[in-house]
C-alpha cells in the first residue's frame, strides 16, 4: 500500500468513526441515563437520511440550513415520542422494552414504505462541496467527506461542552448518577429525560442526514447501523460519551483497514475487538466518565 492510499484509508476510517459516534452518543445517553434498551435508535438514523432526501428540493445549496432544520425536526419528534411512548417504558422490564422498541422499528419501516416507497434514493452533495483534493498522483479525496468529518468533530466538541460545562449537563450527570436523589432535590426528571431523548434522536437524525449523500437512502438502513452502535456502546462503556468517541474511532479503524487487508474476514474484526476489550475491561473502556 502506497502512502496516498494509506492516507485515504486513514481519512475514511476517521470519517466513518466520527459519523458512527454521532449515532452511538445518542444511544449511550438514552441507554446509560434513562435505562431504556432502545432498538429503534437505528430508525432515527434512517429517518434523518430520508429527511435529507425529502428536504433537498426545498433547500437546494442551502445545505447547512437543511441540516439545522432536520436537527430541529428530529429533536421535536424525539420530544413527542418520549412523551407519548417511551415515558411508559422506564418501569418496565428490559424484555418488554426490547419487544416494544422492536415494534417501533416495524412501524417506522411500514410508515417509510407508505410515504416514500421501497426504492433506493440518492442525495446529491451541494455544489460548494463537490469535487475533491489531490493526495498524490491520481488519488483524490472528496471535499464532502472532509466536511462530514469536521461537522462530526464540531458536534462532538459541542456535546462535550454541554455535558461537562453547562447547567443542563450538570443536571444530566446528576440524574444519571442518582435519579432519586436528584428528584428529591427538585430536579424535574421527566423533563430531563425528555430533553435527553430528544437530543439523542436529533444526533441520530443528523448522522443520517450527513451520511445520505455518502451511502444513498434505502430501506432497512437503520438496522445495520444499530448493531454496530450497540458494539460501540458496549466497547466504550454504557453511558460514557468519551468512551463512545474512543470506541467509534477504534471501530472505524478496525472496520476500514480490515476490509483492505482481510476482506474475507472483515466482518469479524469489529466483534473480535469487542471480545478482546470486554475480556480486558468488562465494564468497557470508560466507566461513565462522560
Amino acid at each position: 500500500m502506497d502512502l496516498p492510499t494509506f492516507l485515504v484509508q486513514c481519512l475514511n476510517a476517521l470519517q466513518y468513526g466520527l459519523l458512527l459516534f454521532l449515532v452511538a452518543s445518542g444511544l449511550t445517553l438514552i441507554f446509560g441515563i434513562m435505562g431504556v434498551i432502545n432498538l429503534a435508535h437505528g430508525s432515527f438514523y434512517m429517518i434523518g437520511a430520508y429527511m435529507a432526501f425529502a428536504l433537498a428540493p426545498y433547500f437546494g445549496d442551502w445545505y447547512l440550513t437543511k441540516l439545522l432544520v432536520g436537527v430541529l425536526l428530529g429533536a421535536m419528534f424525539g420530544f413527542v415520542l418520549e412523551w407519548v411512548f417511551f415515558s411508559f417504558l422506564y418501569q418496565r422490564e428490559h424484555l418488554q422494552q426490547v419487544l416494544m422498541t422492536y415494534a417501533l422499528i416495524l412501524v417506522f419501516e411500514e410508515a417509510r414504505s407508505l410515504l416514500v416507497g421501497n426504492d433506493v434514493h440518492g442525495v446529491t452533495t451541494p455544489d460548494w462541496l463537490a469535487g475533491g483534493f489531490q493526495l498524490g498522483g491520481l488519488m483524490s479525496y472528496p471535499w464532502y467527506r472532509v466536511f462530514a468529518s469536521v461537522a462530526c468533530v464540531v458536534v462532538a466538541l459541542g456535546l462535550y461542552f454541554v455535558v461537562n460545562r453547562t447547567r443542563l449537563g450538570m443536571m444530566i450527570r446528576a440524574g444519571a448518577s442518582n435519579r432519586d436523589m436528584a428528584r428529591g432535590l427538585g430536579l424535574n426528571i421527566k423533563l430531563l429525560y425528555r430533553i435527553v431523548f430528544a437530543g439523542g434522536v436529533a444526533l441520530a437524525a443528523l448522522a443520517g442526514m450527513i451520511a445520505a449523500p455518502l451511502s444513498s437512502v434505502y430501506p432497512g438502513m437503520g438496522a445495520s447501523v444499530l448493531i454496530i452502535c450497540f458494539v460501540v456502546v458496549v466497547i466504550g462503556g454504557i453511558g460514557s460519551i468519551t468512551g463512545a468517541l474512543i470506541a467509534s474511532l477504534l471501530v472505524g479503524i478496525v472496520d476500514t483497514f480490515g476490509k483492505v487487508f482481510f476482506a474475507e474476514y472483515s466482518g469479524v474484526g469489529v466483534y473480535l475487538l469487542m471480545a478482546v476489550i470486554l475480556v480486558w475491561r468488562p465494564e468497557g473502556l470508560m466507566k461513565r466518565a462522560y
